[in-house]
């Protein structure tokens, strides 16, 4: 899969563009605050309909504009395809091959994507928040029935939330209406719950061989998921999960009408990072934790491409010179040839020689982007 051309208008600081892109390796060179990582999160947009940076889309929308316009030609083993995206102040609309979708959960998946910055080194050592993110954002593009149920989650659970703040404050007090949004929460958990054990599972094994091969087997890496429902256990079914979970409700009503939020599920849980059986989180040096990042970054892309049979694009953005020799010689090693890669950088100084031979060359100076000429 690549991304062969590409257009933007009204999207951040950009200047109106329209790019043709190398199929392999394209780099993007330009000091900072000029709109490198502007491009790649309209890139990543254009792929998720979401951004890595901020939860409110009118936050994309350029000074004066009224709207944003995101545009781009993809290439896949069987197909070609069009892909459009609108954002404006009422929200988003997409289409595919001219023919405007419905529900954005049918066009996510069109355009695979991954995106590596140096927030993502704090996938070990930061809050649980970014790591339950990282799981929404990357197997929402790969199963639409996650997007679907871990959407109706956060739906239900914002409505469960605002109902236990008025039974709270004495505004409602008929708690019929609460069982009701408990069993659907239940239900909308289970079924994201039982997605997460899945494709942590083989994220676990892809992410485990690439940190054999980065730490050249020192050590073996593992990622556990932890539900906040600590009964719950990957041999459960469905069912079984959601009946946990409406069990430990039962148990922290209370509690939960005492702190007006709900308490369990699937907005409270986390993942765990292993190295030889301890928890990475606690014990691991900084040179692992980025190991394990990038080991994820690594497993995301075999698992996409075990998922849909397609590799995704690779957008780096500014974190070749964060990673030292050994862990850019095994990203390349990885990357080379399966997969088109965007990589952003203040110069090429801390581009590994390899990757810098190669690709083709854009200049980003105040949001306008001029791809350098030949010779």
């Amino acid at each position: 899969m690549y991304l062969s051309h590409f257009k933007a208008a009204g999207f951040r600081n950009l200047a109106p563009l329209e790019l043709d892109f190398d199929p392999k390796v394209n780099l993007f060179l330009g000091e900072n605050a000029q709109g490198k990582t502007n491009l790649l999160e309209a890139i990543y947009f254009l792929a998720l309909t979401r951004s890595h940076r901020t939860s409110n889309d009118k936050e994309l929308i350029g000074f004066g504009a009224d709207f944003a316009s995101l545009e781009g030609h993809v290439h896949k083993s069987q197909v070609e395809l069009d892909l459009r995206l609108v954002i404006s102040k009422k929200g988003k609309l997409a289409w595919v091959n001219r023919i405007e979708q419905g529900r954005l959960s049918k066009y996510v998946g069109h355009l695979n994507a991954i995106l590596f910055s140096p927030e993502d080194l704090d996938l070990v050592k930061g809050a649980p928040g970014i790591r339950r993110r990282f799981m929404d954002l990357e197997f929402g593009q790969v199963s639409p029935e996650y997007l679907y149920y871990a959407g109706k989650y956060r739906q239900v659970l914002q409505q469960r939330n605002n109902y236990l703040k008025q039974l709270a404050k004495g505004g409602a007090k008929d708690q019929v209406l609460l069982d009701v949004l408990s069993d659907q929460l239940a239900q909308a958990a289970s079924e994201v719950i039982a997605r997460r054990y899945k494709y942590l599972a083989d994220l676990s094994r892809y992410a485990a061989k690439a940190y054999q091969a980065i730490s050249l087997g020192r050590e073996d890496l593992r990622v556990i998921y932890r539900p906040s429902v600590k009964e719950i256990s990957e041999a459960d079914a469905p069912r079984q999960i959601q009946e946990k979970i409406s069990q430990r409700l039962a148990q922290v009503r209370a509690d939960e009408l005492r702190r007006a939020t709900t308490q369990l599920g699937p907005h409270r849980d986390d993942i765990e990072f292993q190295l030889g059986g301890k928890n990475a989180h606690l014990y691991a040096s900084q040179g692992q934790q980025r190991t394990i990042a990038l080991s994820l970054k690594l497993a995301e892309i075999s698992l996409i491409k075990q998922l849909t049979n397609e590799s995704p694009i690779l957008l780096l953005d500014d974190v070749m010179s964060e990673l030292d020799h050994l862990r850019q010689g095994a990203l390349l090693t990885f990357i080379q040839g399966q997969t088109q890669t965007f990589i952003t950088t203040t110069d090429l100084a801390g581009i590994s020689r390899e990757i810098a031979d190669q690709p083709k060359i854009y200049y980003i100076q105040s949001g306008q982007i001029k791809e350098k000429e030949e010779g």
